[in-house]
């Protein structure tokens, strides 16, 4: 069964909806895209190396997500045994999802409790990211985007709960790619231009037209799940 319920491929699907949280990553990760652009000596800031860099972030970044898509999907695939299991699995992402519009148009914050789960493993990565720093050459972009990664974040949070209702490791690892994907163009931009972009991603009318849209997709997720049956 499709696990978004939208008649959508799935990887379609995830990459829409990391473009649809931009302004979310635009408000917890711009920050630190610009100061880690900033952090290089102006001597070494030109076009092609910030642009590497920044590529190199990423690239670590969508790497962790696609090993953290790839452990909870493998977790599914124990627990979705059943086909009552499976739909429970769905209506848990469909829900995770709509936590994730209502955090990313700031009309509820419910979701900051589940970031603060991953604040213990982020206490221990931490002090690896700050040994890879100053950032100047790709591969500690890499690594430190490899850290940056396993940031405690509602947006990535709600994500994994689709792989955990894939129950397939592979097709998990693959659904966190294209998400990350999805966040890519906001955050590349905002390396460049934070002040510009980060302004009119964090709109009020951006946030709510993504809001509404995600909104929409879990609702059409529950109704497909409604019209195919739920099991007795």
């Amino acid at each position: 069964m499709d696990p978004t319920g939208l008649g959508l491929p799935p990887l379609t699907a995830a990459f829409v909806f990391g473009l649809l949280g931009g302004a979310h990553c635009i408000g917890m990760c711009g920050g630190i895209m610009s100061a880690l652009t900033f952090a290089v000596p102006p001597s070494m800031r030109s076009p092609a190396r910030l642009s590497g860099l920044l590529l190199g972030y990423n690239l670590g970044r969508i790497l962790s997500y696609m090993t953290a898509g790839a452990l909870v999907a493998s977790l599914g695939t124990v627990i979705a045994l059943s086909a009552t299991a499976r739909v429970i699995l769905q209506l848990f992402a469909a829900l995770m999802l709509i936590l994730m519009a209502l955090y990313i148009a700031n009309w509820w914050k419910g979701l900051l409790r589940v970031e603060a789960v991953g604040k213990r493993l982020w206490r221990h990565l931490e002090p690896i990211g700050k040994r890879l720093m100053p950032v100047v050459r790709i591969p500690q972009a890499v690594g430190l985007g490899a850290v940056w990664g396993w940031l405690p974040c509602g947006l990535v949070y709600s994500m994994l709960a689709w792989s955990l209702a894939i129950a397939d490791p592979v097709q998990g690892a693959l659904l966190m790619a294209a998400f990350g994907l999805g966040t890519l163009p906001a955050l590349l931009v905002t390396g460049f231009a934070a002040r510009q972009l980060g302004a009119l991603i964090r709109h009020r009318a951006t946030r709510t037209v993504a809001a509404l849209s995600i909104i929409a997709f879990a609702l059409w997720q529950l109704l497909s799940l409604l019209a195919q049956g739920m099991p007795h």
